[in-house]
């Protein structure tokens, strides 16, 4: 075969070779491309639907396929956000809702006694008394709902400062001393000699401890006991409240320091409660870079633990 002859099939052969070369490159970018479109199309479809369905590729392209799966991870997100966005919403509903029933209660029974008061044209001081009461806890409630929202908000300011903790339980433990006697409550205090300090806001400080003992003093009446016990690691101040109450069930466990939460029993007219208190406890100590953690078994012993930063002194 001559040498010319030779030279053109070849040529004709590497020609053949980059034609294919070329379509098969111009096959896979229409492929590409095309599945790119579908990608968008359906994504479209998505965002305007507002549906939770995921991107589904399939092909071969690995390229491809991290970027479904990226885009999926954002859809995931996405269906995240709202459904936490939905889960606020009731909550905020609800909360305007016991709210607003824990405050008319009580000014209905203000209006009342005050009409009898009205007709009767009597001073009446017993009743005079109990409208009083009744305005301080709708206080109260006003007082707890905005410092919710407060907190919520940021707007909370705190300086935080070395805070004797062991003063700090004694002093709140005499506070309640008459209420405790009164309801014949054992009282176990366990509170160390050596002084402990932490890093705390001592006002926040305050209304955590006087929630968690009002809480415990109220839920866990039937068990007549009230613990307050102190200690200590290398970094971090303990203080348990414990009572030997009715405690909280396992499916309340993980609920318990929702805003509004409240058990079954908390709107009887022993056991008011507008599940403020117990998420207003928990906030402030998070703001203070503590923690509130719960340990319950119903009717033997049910302890909340407010966890704070220790303060070390500089010798």
């Amino acid at each position: 075969m001559r040498a010319d002859t030779v030279i053109f099939l070849l040529s004709l052969c590497i020609v053949l070779l980059v034609l294919i070369v070329i379509y098969q490159r111009f096959c896979f970018r229409t492929g590409i491309q095309a599945k790119l479109k579908e990608i968008s199309k359906k994504l479209e479809c998505i965002l305007d639907t507002n549906s939770d369905e995921e991107i589904m590729v399939f092909t071969d392209d690995r390229v491809l396929q991290g970027l479904a799966a990226q885009i999926n991870r954002l859809l995931e997100s996405r269906r995240k956000a709202k459904a936490d966005y939905r889960r606020s919403q009731i909550a905020s509903k609800k909360m305007l809702s016991n709210v607003s029933h824990d405050i008319k209660t009580p000014m209905t029974v203000i209006l009342g006694y005050l009409e009898i008061i009205r007709l009767n044209g009597d001073p009446a001081q017993e009743m005079l008394l109990k409208v009083e009461a009744k305005a301080q806890r709708v206080m109260e409630l006003i007082g707890q709902f905005f410092t919710l929202a407060k907190l919520e908000a940021g707007d909370m300011n705190m300086e935080l400062s070395r805070v004797n903790i062991n003063e700090a339980c004694r002093e709140n433990i005499l506070d309640f001393y008459e209420l405790l006697s009164q309801r014949e409550f054992t009282v176990d205090i366990d509170i160390p000699e050596q002084t402990i300090y932490a890093g705390a806001d001592r006002e926040a400080l305050q209304r955590i401890m006087f929630n968690l003992i009002s809480n415990a003093v109220r839920y866990g009446a039937d068990g007549k006991y009230l613990g307050v016990s102190l200690r200590t690691d290398r970094t971090k101040v303990y203080i348990d409240i414990t009572d030997r109450g009715h405690g909280i069930s396992p499916e309340y466990a993980d609920t318990v320091f929702e805003r509004l939460f409240t058990m079954e029993d908390s709107r009887n007219s022993q056991m008011q409660g507008n599940g403020l208190g117990l998420t207003i406890a928990k906030n402030l100590a998070m703001q203070m870079g503590g923690d509130i953690t719960l340990e319950s078994q119903p009717h033997i012993r049910t302890v909340f633990t407010v966890i704070l930063k220790k303060y070390s002194i500089k010798l």
